[in-house]
């Protein structure tokens, strides 16, 4: 395999994708030349436009593709695109064509690599890990699978001594990886499209823990077993790194936290979630681990401005409360609610949440009833097909779905009906919740009720 630095042309098939785009931001801030394909035009797929880089959204070979040679041009794709005549074209002509997660894997072998794994949660804190390296001026580059609020991005450029990735499980691409710092939030069943079962997808997260070099240098969540030693971590109940004494104070989250030798009291930072201070438990526990001062680290904490749609939380005049978040398992629903209902008990509750997946909605339907059982009213949106196609699943609907949910006060509509729906509504607190394409309804929403 010739090395990177090599190739001079950088041609991404799916370049809109979440890890996508931060390879491709890569290269570009690389001095690379990079140009790519997507099928649909986004916010992200603009942003990557107006920053430079060349982006087509039809499937036909322009002259840009002819004229690249395969000497110096490397291909990358994500394993979500099918078959397509510019790929076809690319094998046909044997060019070097690689998955993104083995491109990913290769810049981390070069790198002293923060990897944060885990099936909730990595999003967040790989960013924060990122903000808090950052802020301690470390030399190093982030992926990131989401758009970090500080950066408006989900790639930095700090350096290139330091890799922080979010290592993701889907089709097994973090065991493309070469971490030497790890982080492991959470190992819940999901992806079962691809691991068939709980046990072989727990498999595969041992399989990645057993990457890192070091057991000083492995931080796994207290309470999963990982198949070898590691540091542990937890909130309200002693780990080797654990936060505790949680408490609101105005909009603002306050927390302790506590090292194996010593207690740093008064941590504040904005978001909100009992979850999202787990989250920063464990990237204070590798920035210090790193050598970074708590001081630095409590100012990197307050400044920290969360994850697009990872508790988005906007309250207005008239005492309404909206959140947004990506949440798409009902263990991610759990924590999301679970929160709302912390800080906000006595408050009516109206989700909007669309399904994501027919292979999803089918292997956890029981779970996602249960968690949305604990809303006071839900809009239930059709299910978000992705890269499934609904012949394939035959029975599998938002209906369906709706007939296990024991909630009175519940409805199934569309996505286009969805905002005209909310707006008839009487709510204290409004979640919309989901990774398809429920985020078109923000706008609309922010706007109608800044107006409210």
């Amino acid at each position: 395999m010739k090395p990177l630095s090599t190739y001079q042309n950088f041609y991404f098939v799916g370049i809109g994708g979440i890890g996508m785009s931060a390879l491709a931001r890569y290269f570009h801030a690389s001095g690379k030349n990079v140009l790519g394909y997507d099928k649909t035009e986004t916010k992200l797929t603009t942003a990557l436009k107006s920053e430079g880089i060349d982006i087509v959204f039809e499937d036909v070979l322009d002259d840009k593709i002819l004229n690249l040679s395969s000497e110096n041009t490397l291909v990358i794709f994500t394993p979500a695109i099918k078959k397509l005549e510019i790929l076809n074209h690319f094998n046909d002509e044997k060019f070097t064509v690689l998955k993104r997660a083995k491109v990913l894997g290769m810049i981390t072998e070069n790198t002293a690599c923060i990897a944060i794994a885990g099936t909730h949660g990595k999003t967040t804190t790989s960013s924060l890990v990122a903000h808090l390296s950052k802020e301690a001026n470390l030399p190093f580059s982030a992926f990131l699978g989401g758009i970090a609020e500080n950066f408006k991005s989900n790639f930095l450029f700090n350096g290139s001594e330091i890799s922080v990735v979010e290592a993701d499980e889907y089709d097994r691409s973090f065991l493309n990886l070469s971490p030497d710092w790890a982080a492991i939030t959470s190992i819940d069943a999901d992806h079962l499209d691809i691991y068939g079962d709980k046990a072989t997808i727990e498999q595969s997260f041992r399989d990645f823990a057993n990457l890192v070099p070091s057991d000083q240098q492995l931080f796994v969540r207290k309470g999963i077993n990982i198949g070898r030693p590691a540091k542990t971590y937890a909130v309200n109940e002693e780990a080797d790194y654990y936060s505790d004494n949680i408490r609101e104070i105005g909009d603002k989250i306050s927390f302790d936290f506590h090292t194996p030798k010593e207690e740093i009291s008064d941590f504040v930072w904005e978001i909100p979630g009992i979850h999202n201070v787990e989250n920063a438990t464990v990237a204070i526990a590798i920035l210090n681990n790193l050598g970074v001062d708590f001081e630095t680290l409590k100012r990197g904490i307050a400044n920290f401005k969360g994850i697009k749609r990872r508790y988005t939380k906007h309250q207005f005049e008239n005492g309404k409360i909206y959140i947004d978040d990506y949440a798409h398992h009902p263990t991610e629903l759990n924590a999301v609610m679970g929160s709302i209902k912390t800080f906000y008990p006595n408050k009516k509750l109206l989700v909007v949440f669309q399904p994501h997946l027919f292979s999803r909605t089918r292997d956890f339907a029981d779970g996602f009833a249960e968690s949305l059982n604990n809303a006071d009213e839900l809009i239930l949106l059709d299910i978000y097909p992705a890269r499934e196609l609904q012949e394939n699943f035959e029975g599998v609907t938002s209906k369906w779905l709706s007939e296990k949910i024991k909630l009175e006060n519940k409805e199934v509509s569309t996505l286009d009906e969805a905002f005209h729906k909310i707006k008839e509504k009487d709510f204290d607190v409004l979640l919309t919740v989901g990774a398809g394409n429920i985020d078109t309804l923000y706008d609309p929403i922010l706007a109608w009720l800044s107006e409210k």
